[in-house]
């Protein structure tokens, strides 16, 4: 292995092309001096307008980025899996992973609405031991108290010498096939089913999942990677997310950023219109304990 190379994979269609440049801006302009970057992009139709546009940013960081065309009737199984509206078949490109890119052994997976905020070395030198995978537990403390193990997919290392040696990719589709009614989590279910017991549960930093104000998976100030978790992304006027404007952000680093007008647009109104929205959506948010815990552990404990 390549001393201090690091595989990160993203899959995304043409829609989400401009999210997963956004990624990549974030890792390339937080990557430490000897850090080389290798991007693995499974492409579900990515235009070449847009991938040309995700080749600038090269000009960050020197990194290789290699497209990989999918297939998808490969993935024809799990188009009847239960899961939310807006979330397109690309995201189940992930448990192909390791068939889709046989030479690599070992890799970081994304989702495009993360922001990375540190260098990803130490993720990616996780000692994974006997686990096939490791990633950070899910938001929803219902999954958690059922399977302690159960992380959240957004952001993973796998093993996918073991997933190949073991012939996990199986496993995967047979457990779609035998509980295609109840499955209501889409692949993060199918994913922390079949490696039940096999994976690693890593520091919160690792993948903050955000929805808004009250509801984050950790209060910690140094979030390593941020997760957009809510319906309502970054890139959707008057979310929720505190840290929505990170996006905004890294989004200055690509082809796709706004003028000095919009930036402020999205920024200065985006604030004040989102805190009107939330309103709306949760008036008596005052009267639940789960936002004055947030209260106190933002601005008084301080996780670290």
């Amino acid at each position: 292995m390549e001393e201090n190379k690091i595989n990160i994979c993203i899959s995304c269609d043409n829609n989400y092309a401009k999210y997963a440049g956004v990624v990549i801006a974030s890792i390339l302009k937080n990557a430490a001096k000897d850090d080389k970057l290798c991007f693995y992009i499974l492409d579900g139709g990515i235009s070449d307008k847009n991938k040309q546009n995700i080749e600038t940013l090269k000009t960050l960081k020197q990194c290789d980025i290699e497209f990989v065309s999918i297939d998808n009737d490969l993935f024809i199984e799990y188009t009847n899996v239960k899961t939310h509206a807006y979330i397109s078949i690309a995201t189940y490109y992930r448990l192909k992973v390791a068939s889709l890119l046989p030479y690599i052994n070992k890799i970081i997976y994304l989702d495009c609405d993360v922001i990375v905020n540190d260098s990803l070395a130490h993720l990616y030198n996780t000692d994974m031991g006997e686990y096939v995978a490791a990633g950070v537990s899910d938001i929803k403390k219902s999954k958690v108290k059922e399977n302690p193990g159960y992380v959240n997919a957004g952001v993973l290392v796998i093993d996918l010498e073991k997933i190949r040696t073991e012939k996990i990719e199986k496993d995967f589709l047979e457990y779609t096939k035998n509980n295609i009614e109840n499955i209501t989590s889409g692949d993060q279910e199918i994913i922390n089913e079949v490696l039940k017991g096999r994976i690693k549960v890593l520091p919160d930093e690792w993948n903050v999942q955000s929805s808004n104000f009250t509801n984050r998976s950790s209060f910690t100030k140094h979030p390593k990677i941020i997760h957009f978790v809510a319906k309502k992304k970054p890139w959707h006027y008057a979310s929720f997310s505190p840290h929505r404007d990170y996006y905004f952000k890294y989004l200055q680093y690509t082809p796709w950023k706004l003028s000095d007008e919009e930036y402020r647009h999205w920024t200065k109104d985006n604030q004040r219109d989102s805190i009107i929205e939330y309103l709306k959506y949760r008036p008596l948010f005052f009267l639940r304990p789960k936002f004055y815990k947030a209260l106190v552990k933002t601005y008084l404990m301080r996780e670290n």
